[in-house]
């Protein structure tokens, strides 16, 4: 190998390295460090000089710069094994895609600049071409798709990208297949060498890979209608969960409004009775007509008493059905009056999570239980319910994330909070973690 070569290729080496590390990193949020510039192209060097000495085939050559690329994401990077499979797809897909389609055009023109001085200069422009239509298509790329969109799907997970994954992976193999039976050969050195018929083949492939391309951000757009249809039916479960415990509150304040009224408006006839008990010197039957009264009264408030005229509502409608199926329930809250959270969100948290903890109460056989308890945490104020369930639900730690527990996570994510759910034993345990020192703008600014 010549000087010029070996440069040449260290410089391709080095700068498909960068490309392929700020790629990697602004399409699943992450920050490469210095470090992870210098050891990633030192193990791709090293794996050409190995792969140099034993001559593998082209597919485990591939194979092995692929793997290269996914443990430096996957470990290095600490992304998400379904991120780090499909950006390092796609970081060699663009890459292969972008050479490939320079070599289809130098097939076509180099023949005839061979021996000649600006064969060199010709060199260099194709490969600055190559990179250039590399940056073109990450560029592109990152533009249609986020971080949000490879993370995990909103009811599950998994995530989307590895469905994903597949088309991209038929167009990789289709440009290696490419790459690998036609430019893997020695170029012809004499302008007579290159027939018509030789320079339609390359022609047709350079067609053939620039709707490659096409393909790919086809998909990609695909792919994005995809995750966007499925965020908003998440957002639409969220919101019926949410409008269905607002219909609730709001009967429950009419039947209450009902009650109170219908009170005062025979509270004169009561105290006209206990005026003429207490007048007939009938105390012992006043005392008993007093006690009445309070029973009457007692019915116009709520069981629980948070601060929270929703919370009441939600938590009174649904621990009445948890003690009617023999499910005790305990209630330590008290909601502070500067909490900022609307009663929209709160009815999201209160409704899912208790509907959860009923749901697993009433498949388990022992002495079922449901606790809700409440307390701040300097700027922040912690919810946590815990509720008994079935031993084989799932195993031990961190618990599946279903439509319930993922509309909880959206709102404590909305509150710069985190929900956590753990599961030993026969205890669940739910945690959600909310910021009561947000001003309302701040968070009415995250509202899509």
């Amino acid at each position: 190998m010549d000087y010029f070569s070996l440069c040449l290729n260290g410089s391709c080496l080095a700068v498909q390295s960068a490309m392929h590390l700020f790629f990697l990193g602004r399409l699943t949020g992450k920050t490469p460090k210095i470090r992870h510039f210098a050891a990633y192209p030192a193990l791709l060097a090293a794996f050409e000089w190995i792969a140099g000495k034993v001559s593998p085939a082209w597919i485990f050559a591939i194979a092995g710069e692929f793997f290269i690329l996914y443990a430096v994401s996957r470990f290095a990077l600490k992304i998400k094994r379904s991120q780090s499979l499909t950006g390092a797809v796609l970081s060699l897909y663009i890459s292969q895609l972008s050479f490939g389609v320079i070599n289809s055009a130098e097939s076509i023109l180099f023949p005839y600049l061979v021996g000649k001085p600006s064969l060199y200069a010709l060199i260099l422009l194709a490969t600055a071409l190559s990179f250039l239509i590399c940056a073109c298509c990450c560029i592109a790329v990152l533009k249609l798709l986020s971080p949000e969109e490879l993370a995990p799907a909103p009811d599950t997970e998994t995530s989307l990208s590895l469905a994903f994954l597949f088309p991209v992976l038929f167009f990789f193999a289709a440009e290696l297949y490419i790459m690998q039976t036609s430019y893997t050969g020695a170029v012809s050195v004499s302008p007579s060498s290159l027939s018509f018929s030789e320079a339609g083949k390359h022609m047709a492939l350079l067609v053939l890979q620039a709707l490659g391309l096409g393909a790919l951000f086809c998909t990609l757009y695909a792919y994005r209608r995809i995750c966007r249809g499925l965020r908003a039916q998440a957002a639409f479960r969220s919101l019926a969960q949410a409008a269905r415990a607002q219909k609730t509150y709001v009967a429950e304040a009419k039947a209450r409004y009902r009650q109170t009224r219908a009170f005062r408006h025979d509270i004169k006839n009561h105290l006209s009775v206990l005026s003429g008990l207490l007048a007939n010197g009938k105390p012992d039957e006043a005392s008993l007509y007093l006690q009445s009264l309070n029973i009457a009264s007692g019915s116009l408030s709520f069981p629980y008493q948070t601060g929270n005229s929703a919370a009441d509502i939600l938590l009174g409608e649904k621990l009445a059905l948890a003690e009617a199926d023999g499910i005790a329930a305990e209630v330590s809250l008290t909601l502070p009056d500067t909490l900022k959270i609307d009663d929209f969100d709160l009815c999201v948290i209160f409704a899912n999570a208790l509907d959860n903890a009923v749901t697993a109460c009433k498949s388990f056989d022992g002495e079922k239980s449901i606790h809700v308890f409440g307390g701040r945490q300097g700027d922040f104020y912690m919810l946590e319910f815990k509720n008994t369930c079935p031993e084989n639900s799932f195993p031990d730690g961190p618990a599946p994330a279903g439509v319930g527990l993922s509309n909880i996570r959206t709102v404590a994510e909305k509150y710069h909070g985190a929900m956590l759910a753990e599961k030993h034993g026969t205890l669940f345990t739910l945690n959600v973690l909310l910021n009561i020192s947000l001003h309302p703008e701040d968070i009415s600014a995250q509202r899509p």
